[in-house]
């Protein structure tokens, strides 16, 4: 028999975390403890409004599964009884824990997939005014950061970018719109950003609404976001994006974002792996598929006020296991 706690814990930000939709101070995320008697392992998730979840809904969701869990459901079979999301994803990293344990093993082991030492990760330059992103382009750069992820929305696009590649010219910067773009005239946006050797741009059209990229000319790689959750998705997105990112909280847990990779490299699209704002024990999970990705964005532990301990070390734009 397993036993199954869950738990919600709030966790105040350090500062403001701004993106185009939205400012927050907190994040509220699930936390799931399985035990067997003699091994304990756990998952987070931060269930995100954007996809209509709460945490109230994603433990609800979780205790309509409960009884199948204690009585031993498997992995396998988790990806059947719970959607893609956040509460799978807490159960079904959980359940890796649990597994490698019970083997004397580690994930990594259990993956047959050597753990690095480290992991370069981007450091986001929340949405802000022009000169408190350049302010914080320069601290993050100060610090080692060799990959920034800069928030945008409508405003002052081509100066923020311009002012922050000035104050960090040998990092490498992505651009993240977040879906906020829809109506501008995106040709001579992305011909104007191409000036500032940017490697990508993250989701600049809504999701369901990104057809225009199809016809767009984009010098830049474009990064599938709010569009990718699944590997049922992949397909349909070849022909408009360069990139996926995926996401433990969209796809519902590793097992997913496994199989995503995998799919994603077979339809020549190259990887990114995100996170939504959460704690170490999320981020540590997502790094078996960060280590196949080209642009990786765990950053999420450095904006909170206290981490899950024991955490991952970040330091100098990466993250230590």
């Amino acid at each position: 028999m397993i036993a199954l706690d869950i738990q919600t814990v709030e966790l105040p930000l350090a500062r403001p975390f701004a993106i185009s939709r939205s400012v927050r101070t907190a994040i509220t995320v699930v936390r799931v403890t399985l035990t067997d008697g003699q091994w304990v392992a756990m998952g987070e998730c931060t269930p995100t409004a954007h996809y209509q979840e709460s945490a109230e809904s994603v433990c609800q969701q979780l205790e309509q599964v409960r009884a199948q869990v204690e009585a031993g459901l498997s992995r396998q079979a988790l990806q059947q009884a719970l959607p893609i999301g956040s509460a799978r994803n807490a159960l079904d990293c959980a359940m890796w824990r649990l597994d490698a344990a019970k083997q004397g093993k580690t994930v990594w082991q259990l993956l047959d997939m050597p753990a690095p030492e480290r992991v370069v990760t981007a450091e986001t330059l929340s949405l802000d005014s022009l000169e408190n992103m350049v302010k914080a382009a320069e601290v993050a750069v100060a610090g080692g950061a060799k990959l920034l992820k800069i928030k945008l929305d409508r405003l002052q696009i081509i100066e923020k970018v311009a002012a922050i590649r000035q104050a960090a010219p040998l990092a490498t910067l992505v651009v993240d719109a977040n879906e906020a773009w829809l109506g501008l005239d995106l040709d001579s946006l992305f011909q104007a950003l191409s000036d500032f050797n940017i490697a990508m741009i993250e989701q600049p059209l809504p999701a369901g609404n990104d057809k225009d990229l199809v016809r767009c000319l984009h010098p830049i790689p474009i990064c599938a976001d709010e569009s990718c959750h699944q590997r049922a998705d992949i397909a349909g997105l070849r022909d408009r994006y360069e990139m996926i990112n995926i996401k433990l909280d969209k796809c519902g847990g590793l097992t997913e974002a496994l199989a995503m990779a995998e799919a994603a490299k077979t339809l020549g699209l190259r990887l990114m792996v995100g996170c939504m704002l959460g704690s170490s024990l999320a981020m540590e999970a997502a790094l078996p598929v960060a280590v196949q990705a080209e642009c990786v964005d765990l950053d999420g532990p450095i904006w909170l006020a206290q981490d899950f301990q024991p955490g991952l070390r970040y330091h100098q734009g990466e993250v230590w296991l």
